[in-house]
């Protein structure tokens, strides 16, 4: 039903814009012929010069409809997410206290109980600090200066980090093979990046996550670190548009991952401004994906 409406919010504005846009060309044609025949050429090249600027602007119209369409999806889709990854916990929450209120339970029982709950209010205050982060990406890391940060320290904290919210260990998710390398920048800015990164690898593996971290040093000043992992991958159409802001492949009624599509923006956004650059490619086997981040460094002393 959702699908059905966004479809056909997009297929009115195109439908219109080509009819024009049709309209347009058989009435240039039929100017061309009429004039062609009068040989009125200053005449003709005129009206042929406005009709060329009316069907480029129509067609520049349409891509700008189309794109704020899009836009307007990506952001229902981004508020039907927040909405059900606010409610989630707060409803969790409310359910426990409920039940604590309610029933006297033994101590184990208790414990089990403040658990979770605590596990509910680390996960609804990381989605309200992803969300405030993107509100203030220009200013994150703006209190501190930068300094030189070894790449393979900051990688294997952010990887405990990441095993933490997942409940995982580190030794059975992650390899490394990391060479040497130090980065010039703001800490938090490097950690927001890769945190995100590694939590992702996590997140979208397989049901027995495996991530494979390595790290080359180029000749040219710049620091290659590859995040690899074996889930099932990103499609080649979609492999620009997941860094868009709001962006997640697919309706949000079918999803199975949580998530608010501000994650890999985030990581593109403070990459660019470190003066590098993200993508995602395949990997060589074909199972999974694996993200690339080159930044400005060099190799360790």
């Amino acid at each position: 039903m959702v699908y059905f409406r966004k479809r056909r919010r997009l297929r009115v504005p195109v439908t219109l814009n080509v009819v024009l846009m049709s309209l347009n060309v058989v009435l240039m044609v039929l100017w061309i012929v009429l004039l062609a025949q009068f040989k009125s050429w200053v005449t003709l090249t005129i009206g042929t010069i406005v009709f060329s600027l009316i069907l480029i602007g129509l067609v520049f119209y349409l891509v700008l409809t189309i794109k704020e369409i899009r836009l307007n999806q990506r952001q229902a889709n981004f508020v039907d997410s927040v909405t059900h990854e606010l409610k989630s916990p707060i409803a969790s929450l409310q359910l426990y206290l409920e039940t604590l209120q309610m029933r006297k339970l033994d101590t184990e029982r208790r414990e089990e109980f403040y658990r979770v709950m605590e596990a509910e209010l680390g996960r609804l205050d990381q989605l309200i600090s992803q969300l405030l982060e993107v509100g203030r990406l220009d200013a994150i890391g703006q209190e501190s200066e930068p300094e030189d940060i070894d790449l393979a320290i900051l990688l294997r904290k952010c990887a405990e980090t990441a095993c933490a919210h997942h409940k995982c260990s580190i030794d059975e998710v992650f390899s490394f093979d990391l060479q040497p390398a130090v980065i010039n920048g703001r800490r938090l800015v490097l950690e927001m990046i890769f945190r995100n990164l590694l939590d992702n690898a996590i997140k979208y593996g397989s049901e027995s996550p495996a991530v494979d971290v390595r790290v080359e040093v180029k000749s040219r000043g710049r620091v290659v670190t590859r995040i690899s992992d074996n889930g099932k991958g990103v499609e080649p159409e979609i492999r620009k548009k997941i860094f868009r802001m709001f962006y997640r492949g697919g309706s949000e009624l079918e999803r199975t991952q949580k998530g608010t599509g501000l994650g890999l923006y985030i990581v593109r956004t403070l990459a660019h401004m470190l003066k590098g650059q993200v993508s995602v490619h395949d990997q060589a086997d074909g199972q999974g994906s694996t993200f690339e981040v080159e930044l400005p460094g060099r190799a360790a002393a």
